[in-house]
């Protein structure tokens, strides 16, 4: 069985994030939607509400799964039995990082590989940092999430 993770703040979770999971789905017979809870960070949900809204954005995908955890992501990797990380790419500047903690994991855990999908051009300029500059100003996020009415209700 092949299990893949996608991790991320999903702070909230995007339609490009849900695009990145439907095709995983494709092509791993369990996926993992993995919110790494990075306390440092900060973010505008909490990792239940974020949960909320990762189970309701891939509720019509069968094989994925929404999860949260805190620590290394090549760990949690290999506590659910993932062999496989996915990341989205958008843009040039995404290719760098992401590639930057490919070395990092795989010097960690070289047992896991890592998959790299491209965002559709819809999606590259969608992120979770944009819709909640727009929550901020009261701009629509409509087509942007995939839950726009439940993150509005939170926010009020």
């Amino acid at each position: 069985m092949s299990i893949a993770v996608f991790p991320g703040s999903f702070d909230p979770i995007t339609n490009g994030h849900v695009d990145i999971v439907k095709r995983a789905a494709n092509v791993f017979d369990k996926v993992y939607v993995s919110i790494l809870d990075n306390p440092g960070k900060g973010g505008e949900f909490t990792v239940e509400e974020r949960l909320e809204l990762i189970r309701d954005a891939v509720k019509d995908i069968p094989n994925a799964v929404a999860d949260a955890s805190s620590g290394l992501l090549v760990d949690y990797c290999r506590s659910i039995g993932a062999d496989v990380i996915v990341r989205g790419i958008r843009t040039g500047s995404d290719v760098e990082y992401e590639a930057m903690l490919e070395a990092v994991n795989s010097r960690i855990a070289p047992e896991i590989s890592t998959v790299y999908l491209i965002s559709k051009p819809e999606f590259t300029y969608i992120s979770s940092s944009l819709v909640r500059q727009l929550i901020k100003i009261g701009i629509s996020i409509e087509g942007l999430v995939p839950n726009a009415d439940h993150i509005i209700l939170r926010r009020e």
